[in-house]
């Protein structure tokens, strides 16, 4: 394995051919990717980094991605992959080129109005810091409270985990209990079978940090029972395309994985990443991410993405691990040095680095749904987070805290009575208080094309004793605009507090309880039709 390192060109390199909308108030850029169809893999491609390559975004309008890709290439290069679903195409571009030739050619092919970006098919790398392969005792399940988890459940079979990285060996003895019957697909090679090579020890170590035979009398114990899906994307060096990268979120998500953990990253920020992330949380997915290995303060993608958890390492102090990456983005912590897992040969060993603390996540993350299977996406993320526990570190290291297993599964998270709507309703809300404040914010979206476009707002809890919150939208009559809303400052997306409006006299409103010191973030979204909108609040405190 080798160490992570930033790739030669980490910084944002994505091109775009037209800019977002910029509403009132304080708001921030953003937009909303739909997508649709099937992967159209392309036989032969050799595994891991294609750096001679540039993924293009194409218009969902187009019938055919790879056709409308090939007509807004200048000269001779080739298509060599595309994904109907995500809707992009990967075109090869000579390797002996100037960084200019490079630039012009990006430049050219946005001038297309069938393409809404490109960027570089950029390297991602497992975050893995290697150590001695040989463990002594596990800590890791003990430091999360894993073991009065078990008594209340050791995962259930029906809650799925899908592993994207070099493979699992899925007929380990530690392993095999629990690899889902249809195993799950290789990216990397293209042939089917995502078994890793000798020596590929990274994808069978995080799996079997999330999901292992527990008490079962062999190896180790997972952190969960729950069932795993192998995708193999990375290849023996821990390296893999953007595109294979994505091509793996997408089938996972159509493959009905509940949580997908991603031990993988780059630096940067890839439009071609954040499409695959929004298709798969839009589907009910919890992904979880790796946040780096650089020991800086910037969490590398997709863990940077707003629809993933970010996840960076403990030792087993609770300290911060010395080669964990921090930043504003990071949510939850978990342990992350010398972790006992599986390994390829049937064997066992130590590793460490935030792609052992990411499955930590993902495992508990198993548990926490195989005791409430009806906690929606977002529901299962904000328990998580409510019942981390705080280990005295900053927001940027450790999130909301240190995952832990027990509070997750003993915490009721419908303890008001609720079972799992996704949100509060009015009548909890309606007679909390006498004090309101409002506030209103109008715009004008246009929703016609594939981005759509979004307003994004900030809003500040202005009530003494804040209890609850209503937000209305009122958009035009031959339009499709929608209201997302989060109560902890982060900018929303569609799977946040979402009530979808469609047809004449558009209007939502959305209300919820409050429990004080939240700030708000909202998005208004055109998904479809044009026009003027307003957007009203109404706070009210005890």
């Amino acid at each position: 394995m080798t160490q992570n390192s930033p790739p030669d060109d980490s910084a944002d390199r994505t091109y775009h051919r037209r800019t977002m909308l910029t509403g009132a108030g304080s708001i921030a850029l953003g937009g909303l990717i739909g997508s649709s169809g099937v992967t159209s893999a392309t036989p032969g491609r050799d595994p891991g980094p294609k750096k001679d390559e540039i993924i293009v975004g194409i218009d969902p309008d187009a019938d055919d991605v790879a056709a409308k890709a090939r007509a807004a290439v200048p000269g001779d290069a080739e298509v060599v992959h595309s994904n109907e679903t995500i809707r992009y195409a990967v075109v090869s571009f000579p390797s002996a080129a100037s960084d200019h030739a490079r630039e012009e050619f990006i430049e050219a092919i946005t001038r297309s109005p069938a393409v809404e970006y490109a960027e570089p098919n950029v390297t991602v790398q497992s975050l893995l810091t290697p150590d001695d392969p040989y463990y002594d005792s596990q800590h890791a399940p003990q430091q999360i409270g894993c073991e009065r988890a078990w008594e209340t459940t050791r995962g259930s079979s029906d809650v799925v985990i899908s592993v994207i990285d070099q493979g699992i060996q899925y007929d380990h003895p530690a392993l095999e209990s629990v690899v889902d019957d249809r195993i799950g697909e290789d990216f990397a090679d293209d042939d089917g079978d995502p078994y890793p090579a000798t020596d590929e020890d990274h994808g069978t170590h995080v799996g079997g940090i999330a999901a292992g035979g527990t008490d079962d009398g062999t190896g180790h114990a997972g952190i969960s029972d729950c069932s795993l899906l192998s995708a193999r994307a990375l290849d023996e060096t821990g390296q893999g395309s953007l595109s294979d990268i994505v091509d793996a979120i997408q089938w996972s998500a159509d493959a009905g994985a509940d949580i997908v953990n991603l031990s993988l990253g780059v630096d940067g920020s890839y439009e071609t990443m954040r499409s695959a992330c929004e298709y798969a949380a839009d589907r009910g997915v919890l992904l979880v991410a790796a946040a780096g290995n650089s020991g800086t303060d910037r969490v590398f993608s997709p863990a940077s993405e707003d629809t993933v958890v970010a996840v960076s390492a403990l030792a087993d102090d609770d300290s911060i691990a010395s080669f964990s990456n921090t930043g504003p983005e990071i949510e939850l912590a978990a342990p992350g040095n010398r972790l006992v897992s599986s390994v390829t040969g049937d064997g066992y060993a130590r590793m460490s680095g935030t792609s052992m603390a990411s499955p930590v996540v993902a495992g508990v993350a198993g548990l926490a749904l195989s005791a409430y299977p009806d906690l929606t996406r977002s529901e299962l993320r904000h328990h998580l987070r409510e019942t981390a526990v705080d280990v005295g570190l900053g927001e940027t290291e450790q999130g909301d805290g240190r995952v832990d297993a027990a509070r997750a599964v003993e915490t009721d998270p419908f303890g008001d009575g609720e079972t799992g709507s996704g949100e509060s309703g009015a009548d909890s809300t309606s007679q909390c208080g006498d004090e309101t404040v409002t506030a209103s914010a109008d715009g004008s979206l246009d929703g016609s094309g594939w981005w759509g476009e979004s307003d994004r707002y900030d809003y500040a809890l202005q009530t003494a004793d804040p209890c609850s919150i209503t937000v209305s939208l009122e958009g035009p009559s031959s339009g499709d605009f929608n209201l997302y809303v989060t109560t902890d400052g982060r900018s929303p997306g569609r799977w946040d507090h979402d009530e979808a409006s469609t047809g004449s006299g558009t209007t939502e409103s959305v209300t919820f309880a409050l429990e004080g010191g939240e700030d708000l973030g909202l998005q208004v979204h055109a998904k479809s039709g044009s026009g003027e909108y307003t957007l009203r609040l109404e706070e009210r405190g005890r």
